[in-house]
């Protein structure tokens, strides 16, 4: 899987989710919505590997995991998303919200219809959304 592939999935998943949000399938919207914020992620940790460069033992490590946090921490976000968020409260609002998704939430049976969607928005807002702002850094 390379960079493009994860840029790719981002697209597809985000279109699932939204599929399933407008059929009121919950569970499966918000865990995909999340995924596909854990690939756009990956996407810019991707970005940090040059053709033909072994990548370092602990990116490659750390690259491996579903935590948004630590994909933050990995991805060399973390001072960027502090600034993003001083200068935008909206954004700030949205990182509150998905930074709480975890992979284990498709085993989450009691996901609402707000919860959902407020993750959605969240990540998908043309403006605020934390995609949009993580895509110009892949």
């Amino acid at each position: 899987m390379n960079k493009f592939d994860l840029e790719k999935l981002v697209g597809i998943r985000i279109a699932e989710s939204k599929a399933l949000l407008e059929s009121n399938n919950f569970h499966g919207a918000y865990y995909l919505v999340g995924y596909a914020l854990e690939c756009a992620f990956k996407a810019c940790i991707a970005k940090q590997v040059k053709e033909f460069d072994f990548p370092s033992k602990h990116l490659a490590n750390a690259s491996h995991t579903h935590k948004l946090s630590e994909l933050l921490g990995t991805a060399g976000l973390k001072q960027k998303l502090s600034m993003k968020e001083k200068e935008d409260q909206e954004f700030s609002l949205n990182w509150a919200v998905a930074k709480d998704w975890t992979e284990t939430s498709r085993y989450d049976c009691t996901i609402e219809k707000t919860r959902a969607v407020d993750l959605f928005n969240a990540v998908t807002d043309h403006k605020s959304g934390i995609l949009a702002w993580l895509k110009t850094y892949w």
